[in-house]
């Protein structure tokens, strides 16, 4: 099934701010919560839908790519492709639970954490970016890629807990498990109260009593992973995909971040890309370009041989449809434009001089548009006088 519009599953236009995006988001995600359609599956994809957009829109450079490219510059489907999408509902209460405003009970921060499913703060891992070079072949018919990333996973010994025995916990006296503390204000409109991180565990609503002593208790540690791109075909320079939760993991049993995928590209030796069209500067001699010839065109599949018309014009473009770069969309394919250069030669023998100059007084040497041009041009002339 394709996936709907961002703007359409918000019912927004493009020109939403960031609060009318918002308020759009809430009104959805409050409409399909599953705490209001227990058991029902097709709000729970709803509720994910909106959760999806929201997390493009609601950040200005994964809009941009959005606007620019469409879902294939977010690269893939929800869930672990490129571009949002959440492995299930929990990631959408750790990412956006105040957005609820308390409408529904349980929700922590916003962006950096979230609720577990105690209702404690969940950290989340920051996100990595990282430069991939393609080659023309590449960009055209799409590739994968394995690249080495140096990024924080979780501790093994400990299973990303920080503790050493993997259970080694006592609730946090400060919060009393909740990962938050509520304090009171007195003000001139009366008494007001506040929730925040609580400053003891940091969220965890826990404290370790024995800390794993490779990751420092913190449940993560510095490693490599190789991670498999899937690019579609038609990216361009400086597109960014975003893989999702292949960043940073986050301290102790938090989610992860996602990993920014910079698209730079090689420059090929005869063809210059120029949007999804390619162009060839194809250079003939004055006797090819007067009597006709077969040109080879290079193409990143291979050569393709080419007519020249005898008396083609120097500047001619040819079109060869369909040999250029796949729309990033998907609406078809570019061209190849061969752009047809004289090359006029700089050093000629007496014999060669004699010959051209004997060619020069020649009727079909002498320059200027033919008979049947020159009747066009002064039709033309005729209707604007």
């Amino acid at each position: 099934m394709s996936k709907r519009d961002y703007y359409e599953v918000l019912e927004v236009g493009k020109n939403a701010n960031p609060e009318e995006i918002k308020k759009a988001y809430r009104k959805k995600a409050i409409q399909f919560h599953p705490d209001k359609n227990p058991g029902d599956a097709a709000s729970e994809d709803k509720f994910k839908e909106a959760a999806e957009a929201y997390e493009v829109l609601s950040n200005s450079e994964k809009k941009q790519r959005f606007d620019q490219f469409g879902h294939a510059g977010m690269g893939g489907a929800a869930g672990g492709g490129f571009g949002g999408g959440f492995s299930d509902v929990e990631d959408i209460f750790s990412s956006f639970g105040d957005i609820f405003g308390g409408h529904f009970g349980g929700f922590g921060g916003f962006g950096g954490g979230g609720r577990s499913r105690g209702g404690r703060r969940v950290s989340r891992g920051s996100d990595l970016r990282v430069k991939v070079k393609l080659n023309l072949k590449e960009v055209i018919n799409g590739t994968e890629k394995k690249i080495k990333v140096k990024k924080y996973v979780a501790c093994q010994p400990c299973s990303g807990t920080g503790a050493k025995d993997g259970s080694s916990h006592s609730t946090c006296g400060t919060c009393r498990g909740s990962g938050q503390v509520t304090r009171i204000t007195n003000t001139l409109l009366g008494q007001m109260q506040t929730a925040s991180v609580c400053p003891t565990c940091q969220g965890d609503g826990k404290m370790i009593t024995n800390k794993c002593h490779h990751c420092a208790g913190e449940g993560v540690i510095r490693d490599e992973e190789v991670i498999s791109i899937q690019i579609p075909a038609g990216v361009g320079e400086g597109m960014q995909l975003n893989v999702s939760n292949k960043g940073n993991t986050g301290r102790r049993g938090g989610i992860n971040g996602d990993l920014l995928v910079v698209i730079t590209e090689e420059d090929h030796p005869e063809l210059i890309r120029d949007n999804n069209n390619l162009i060839y500067n194809l250079f003939l001699s004055f006797t090819e370009i007067t009597l006709g010839t077969t040109a080879e065109i290079p193409t990143v599949e291979g050569k393709v041989k080419v007519k020249i018309e005898a008396g083609t014009q120097p500047e001619k473009i040819l079109r060869l449809r369909g040999k250029g770069i796949p729309d990033v969309n998907g609406y078809g394919k570019g061209d190849l434009m061969v752009r047809v250069h004289v090359w006029i030669p700089k050093n000629l023998s007496n014999e060669e001089k004699r010959m051209l100059e004997k060619l020069q007084s020649s009727p079909g040497f002498q320059a200027g548009p033919s008979a049947a041009e020159k009747n066009f041009f002064e039709k033309m002339k005729d209707m604007f006088e």
